[in-house]
């Protein structure tokens, strides 16, 4: 290890080093990574990344903790409900890392706020948004600034860690969310068509697994009720699960740990 690092900091992250190599892990230990999305995926981004002895990390959200966030969320405790995410999430990432220098940012990423979140520079990035346009556009801008990206799909509706995938956003399959964000990339930023199979340089985090709709008879099916209009909120939408959710998480800071070193 280093001569500069504490030995508490040894402690708790020389498991790391002995994992990825020194010359790995010497990026790792400097690196400042933004996870914009502090909810279902992105809380346990935060905590994975925190975990693996980064230098820096900003946490980019608007929401606060709801009740009906426990099922899914790492923040959602009781003592919790009605904090913004990202002071909650900051706080236990604290105890984890006490080295770790933490930005919190209290604002939805949107293309007013773009410039200004975007504006430190990051080793990279991980997207949990749960917007198409939010996501096209932050793709585009990470394309046109060089900042490596990790892209998350839905994790609503499914059910099987098992079926979580990694690949081009280009061959993401089976993600209402991504194909949405690809005909936004495609239409309005110019990405590779799909004739082309071209690749658009950006990693995504999906699932290959059918998604589950709730139907009002109690069942789940693998197709929409006839005449209902599913949205994405906390009471009437896809359900969603922890053992889902964390596991999109900790892939998607698995991939851009791999992207920073070389993996």
């Amino acid at each position: 290890m280093p001569d500069d690092l504490p030995q508490d900091y040894f402690d708790r992250f020389s498991g790391i080093s002995r994992l990825y190599g020194q010359e790995a892990f010497d990026r790792i230990r400097t690196a400042h990574f933004a996870v914009i999305g502090i909810g279902g995926v992105g809380s346990w981004t935060a905590e994975a990344l925190a975990r693996t002895g980064i230098a820096k990390i900003t946490l980019i959200d608007l929401d606060e903790v709801c009740v009906t966030n426990v099922n899914r969320q790492l923040p959602a405790l009781d003592g919790q409900v009605g904090r913004f995410k990202v002071e909650a999430v900051a706080d236990r990432l604290r105890l984890i890392n006490p080295h770790l220098e933490i930005q919190q940012e209290l604002a939805f990423f949107t293309e007013n706020t773009a410039e200004r979140l975007l504006a430190p520079g990051f080793t990279g990035i991980v997207d949990a948004i749960d917007n198409v346009k939010q996501k096209a556009f932050l793709i585009d801008a990470c394309r046109k600034q060089n900042i490596p990206l990790v892209v998350a799909g839905g994790a609503g509706g499914k059910q099987n860690p098992a079926a979580i995938a990694t690949n081009d956003l280009a061959y993401a399959t089976n993600d209402r969310l991504l194909r949405l964000v690809r005909k936004e990339l495609r239409q309005t930023y110019s990405f590779p068509s799909e004739a082309s199979k071209a690749p658009f340089g950006v990693r995504a985090v999906y699932s290959t697994e059918n998604a589950k709709f709730p139907w009002s008879d109690g069942t789940v099916r693998e197709e929409a009720e006839p005449g209902s209009h599913l949205r994405l909120n906390c009471d009437t939408g896809f359900g969603t699960s922890t053992m889902v959710t964390g596991s999109f998480g900790f892939t998607a800071a698995a991939e851009i740990i791999n992207l920073l070193t070389d993996q």
